[in-house]
């Protein structure tokens, strides 16, 4: 597999190997030796699966100490912008994000550590989402970051995407200060 390091210390861009021939392909998704060799740290204790359609925007969403997550994401079927914000207090890369598209073509898969906030936009007709996580779901450590805040300045691949409602009225990063976690 090929990892990439990408501007934002901790967040990797993971090209997993492709065996492809005339009937499909096989590859690894996860292998736990290889990947916590790349960085990518466990152990991973849940793993969920989402589906959407074009245009919607999920995120951009963290869970926060003591039950920070990290997030192993990909897609399975479809294609995504994929979004990564750094929410760390005092990171030197704080409040900057880095995007990708992510797709059942691609198959590239992308590395979250926790203290980073997640967000993606469905290019695709329809999407299948799965991601491994470091801990479990526990809505009390969730926080939610406004998927337009100017501050951060995203460059979404949609201009009026589907929003939750918890979506469309989170605060702006500015808004939520000691919630953060520490660099």
């Amino acid at each position: 597999m090929k990892v990439h390091v990408t501007p934002l210390p901790g967040l990797l861009l993971i090209e997993p190997d492709v065996h492809r021939d005339t009937r499909g392909y096989f590859l690894e998704t996860h292998h736990q030796a290889r990947y916590a060799e790349a960085g990518v740290t466990g152990p991973f204790v849940q793993d969920n699966l989402s589906h959407s359609v074009r245009g919607t925007l999920r995120g951009l969403h963290a869970q926060l100490a003591p039950r920070a997550q990290g997030k192993l994401v990909r897609a399975v079927d479809g294609e995504m912008f994929d979004v990564a914000v750094d929410i760390r207090r005092g990171s030197p890369t704080f409040g900057r994000w880095f995007g990708t598209v992510l797709s059942g073509d691609n198959l590239r898969q992308l590395w979250i550590p926790p203290g980073f906030a997640h967000g993606f936009c469905v290019l695709s007709e329809r999407i299948h989402v799965e991601y491994k996580c470091t801990d479990y779901y526990a809505p009390e450590h969730e926080v939610v970051v406004r998927w337009d805040d100017p501050a951060i300045g995203i460059a979404w691949p949609a201009a009026e995407p589907l929003l939750s409602g918890r979506d469309a009225a989170a605060p702006r990063l500015a808004e939520l200060g000691e919630k953060l976690p520490a660099y």
